[in-house]
């Protein structure tokens, strides 16, 4: 029972990482209605920044988390305002291949101001706790509960404010909410701006137990496709459920199958629920 304790612990670490920056693509393609690759670009360079800000300017680690927040958000909105913005009337085909040139250019970017070794960011929070036979971490209790917090968070936002209902409009009937009056633009950059926050406080908190690298993106956004598709292509419960979905199965597999095959694990999964379930778990089907 221990082990199997320690192993949730481990899949809801992994959940919430994953959910945190499945949200944000979810966000984006709700508004775009095309997958933003750059998306793991975004999450890498708010490990960076943290990482930054934490070893060369001796920044506490929470000034550090923030400072990446900002720092992904701006560009979150400079990419929507200079790549994606001029492409929103042209062929679905040419925001994808956008968006991948601009992940490609941020890991240039970074590989450039930061190098292409490994590095790892430190934690003030190095405490181990004991809880009933459980070994947990001080850094994995922190980003479950800042994960989810951040999920609670964005729902009261989303469905509890004029702002957050503006997205969720804009996300159903972009034509729609523009005849009513609701600024495109500014909700578009809005958005974005949301993603950039999640992916930059996914990355800080995990980069502490992970390693901080310019192609760390590349796994991780393709898992949080994976968790979107599962979920439903714009759904933002799907994409909640979703990670929590990879994480157990990841955190469970690499233990009582192989860490060998961990990432494959969330592949597999896709496969099975879509051939079940084809528009995801969360997705209403279309009349």
């Amino acid at each position: 029972m221990d082990v199997f304790l320690q192993q949730v612990l481990n899949g809801l670490t992994l959940g919430g990482i994953y959910g945190l920056v499945a949200l944000g693509l979810t966000l984006v393609y709700g508004i775009l209605h095309v997958p933003n690759f750059a998306h793991g670009g975004f999450y890498m360079i708010g490990a960076f920044v943290a990482f930054q800000a934490m070893v060369a300017w001796s920044w506490g680690y929470w000034a550090a988390m923030l400072t990446a927040a900002v720092a992904v958000a701006v560009l979150g909105i400079v990419s929507e305002r200079l790549i994606f913005h001029p492409l929103r009337k042209a062929s679905p085909l040419h925001p994808k291949i956008a968006s991948i040139g601009l992940l490609l250019f941020l890991e240039a970017g970074a590989q450039a101001l930061w190098g292409a070794d490994f590095q790892r960011m430190p934690t003030p929070y190095t405490s181990i706790v004991e809880m009933g036979g459980i070994t947990a971490p001080a850094q994995r209790l922190l980003i479950i509960g800042a994960a989810f917090a951040l999920m609670v968070a964005l729902h009261l936002f989303l469905t509890r404010t004029i702002t957050g209902a503006t997205i969720i409009a804009m996300a159903q009937n972009r034509e729609g909410a523009s005849m009513v009056g609701i600024d495109a633009n500014r909700v578009s950059m809005l958005t974005f701006a949301i993603s950039g926050v999640l992916a930059a406080v996914a990355a800080t908190l995990y980069a502490p137990i992970n390693l901080v690298y310019p192609a760390m993106g590349h796994l991780v956004i393709t898992k949080a496709f994976v968790i979107i598709i599962l979920g439903g292509m714009g759904s933002i419960p799907g994409a909640v459920l979703g990670g929590l979905i990879i994480g157990f199965a990841e955190s469970f597999g690499a233990y009582y199958i192989s860490t060998d095959y961990k990432d494959i694990i969330a592949f597999v999964l896709l496969v099975v629920i879509l051939s079940l379930r084809p528009q995801g778990l969360f997705a209403k089907r279309s009349h």
